[in-house]
């Protein structure tokens, strides 16, 4: 006869037989309550990713530790984009040498993009110091007028664009008949305007008989504020968000 067998040990259970509670056999080190999966997360106790002290929160709450005074919300006060564009009309005006008219305009596609600025200002390659500025004088050539590029003209001609068709022009002054010709046979679409303190002019009265049979609308620009300040001192005056 053969040896005798031992006898049998307890039935071993199948993953799916073993009971819900009491301990469970360790194959290895506990994982990190870290990575836990959510139903076996630690009560009170956050993943290290939403614990780290650079995340980005939202609903007004704090950045972590190291930016506990910089709000995590956005600002409020920032320049929407109408606002932006007459503001860059306004500002490119401030570079012309025009003693009594300074006039800037942009021109924007239509995915907000900045496709052409000018301001008014001498031809390339006249002398701005030999050539008239005065607005009167008893011979029309002494004036500025036969000579000075009105900022229209410079913004169309300086496009960083193939064209400016369909594009819409903000311009700190109503355009004259001879802008409102480049305007029309450049394609722009739209003359987003601040002042028409020349609105009875037969220029201007000539301009917008030609912007209405040519479909080109046109229309004041109302701002938000009288007034947008460039302090370049602003960005030393402000805690800095360096994260540590």
């Amino acid at each position: 006869m053969g040896a005798a067998r031992p006898a049998p040990g307890p039935a071993r259970l199948q993953s799916w037989e073993r009971p819900a509670s009491g301990p469970r056999p360790s194959s290895g080190p506990a994982p990190s309550p870290d990575f836990l999966p959510f139903t076996r997360r630690r009560r009170g106790r956050a993943p290290a990713f939403e614990r780290s002290p650079h995340r980005v929160v939202g609903r007004g709450r704090q950045c972590g530790s190291n930016m506990s005074e910089v709000s995590c919300k956005k600002r409020v006060d920032y320049l929407e984009w109408p606002e932006y564009f007459m503001a860059v009309a306004f500002l490119s005006a401030q570079r012309s040498k025009d003693p009594n008219s300074q006039v800037g305009a942009c021109i924007v596609n239509s995915e907000n993009k900045i496709v052409g600025i000018g301001y008014n200002g001498m031809p390339n390659g006249c002398s701005d110091d030999l050539l008239p500025w005065r607005r009167t004088a008893e011979n029309k050539l002494d004036t500025k007028y036969p000579y000075v590029c009105h900022a229209e003209l410079n913004a169309i001609m300086n496009k960083n664009s193939t064209d400016v068709k369909g594009c819409s022009m903000y311009v700190a002054l109503f355009p004259c008949n001879e802008c409102a010709k480049l305007i029309i046979q450049a394609g722009i679409k739209e003359v987003i305007f601040m002042s028409d303190k020349y609105h009875d002019s037969d220029e201007a009265t000539a301009a917008r008989l030609m912007f209405d049979m040519a479909g080109v609308a046109f229309r004041k620009f109302t701002p938000k504020c009288s007034k947008i300040v460039i302090d370049f001192d602003s960005i030393n005056s402000r805690p800095s968000q360096k994260l540590q």
